[in-house]
């Protein structure tokens, strides 16, 4: 009888399956939670530090044009717009030394990117989070190549806000979808291979970044409409908007980073199917 391979369906399942096995034993919930916590450290130093050397790139004036429709774009709700306008701000104007202070703890996530990605990974080291650190510092290098095409459709897309109706909607849609997809893969590609130290075929490392970039970038749209809601987020708090705020960005952060790590596992998993397909030649 002639072996026949399995269709896409059967692909899938196998795919699946190498993810639910990767997972056997560890607490996915607990491992995404303390990758939130680096990020927590060292998400406002990494925007910050992207639009400082974006606008060196380009121009001050021009970053903080951008910027500002930016936040235009964005639900005033738990003061999304002003926040944006800081950071631009904050970057716009920020010193060689506070550049260089906000470094470390920027590189504080390749060290929790790190320790979480090796969780899942028999491998073990010295010095992981050194390692981590100075591994995250090149991506650095290429934030605004990456930031500011992304800000160039800030413009069409705010145009397309104010127009109105179902196709301009789609169509900014579809536009900030694909926007943060090309801005998120190489960063990516870049954490699960030299931060992570995870080795994969280059195959399987395109595909998994592409697919988490996707996935991240669809909830990203889905924070912007969650922020669009109207939620009071300080009831549970005693009425606190900013405690509300704090946590509902805490919550997103977490749902973003279990999303990160199921794709890394989702990337080893399809790296292991090709390993099978190749011995199977």
């Amino acid at each position: 009888m002639d072996e026949r391979s399995p269709g896409p369906r059967g692909h899938v399942t196998d795919l699946v399956a190498g993810v639910r096995r990767r997972l056997v034993g560890r607490d996915l919930a607990l491992i995404a939670a303390g990758l939130t916590f680096y990020a927590g450290i060292a998400v406002v130093p990494v925007l910050v530090l992207a639009f400082a050397m974006t606008a060196r790139l380009s121009s001050p004036d021009r970053v903080s044009e951008l910027g500002s429709r930016l936040a235009e774009l964005l639900p005033a709700a738990v003061g999304a717009p002003d926040a944006v306008e800081r950071l631009v701000a904050a970057g716009v104007g920020l010193s060689l030394l506070d550049g260089v202070l906000a470094l470390l703890p920027m590189s504080l996530y390749g060290e929790g990117l790190r320790r979480a990605l090796l969780r899942f990974s028999s491998r073990r080291e010295g010095l992981t989070g050194w390692k981590g650190r100075l591994a995250a510092l090149p991506v650095l290098l290429l934030a605004p190549l990456l930031l500011y095409p992304l800000l160039l459709t800030v413009p069409v897309m705010a145009d397309l806000a104010e127009t109105g109706g179902f196709g301009p909607t789609v169509g900014r849609i579809a536009i900030g979808f694909y926007a943060v997809l090309a801005a998120l893969t190489v960063p990516l590609a870049w954490g699960f291979r030299v931060v992570g130290a995870g080795r994969v075929r280059w195959s399987a490392l395109a595909a998994g970044a592409l697919f988490t970039a996707a996935c991240l970038s669809g909830f990203l749209q889905g924070f912007v409409l969650f922020l669009a809601l109207p939620l009071d987020l300080g009831a549970p708090f005693g009425g606190l908007d900013v405690v509300g705020g704090v946590v509902a960005l805490g919550l997103w952060l977490f749902l973003l980073h279990l999303v990160v790590i199921c794709g890394w596992l989702a990337t080893q998993s399809l790296d292991e199917l090709l390993q099978g397909r190749s011995a199977a030649r």
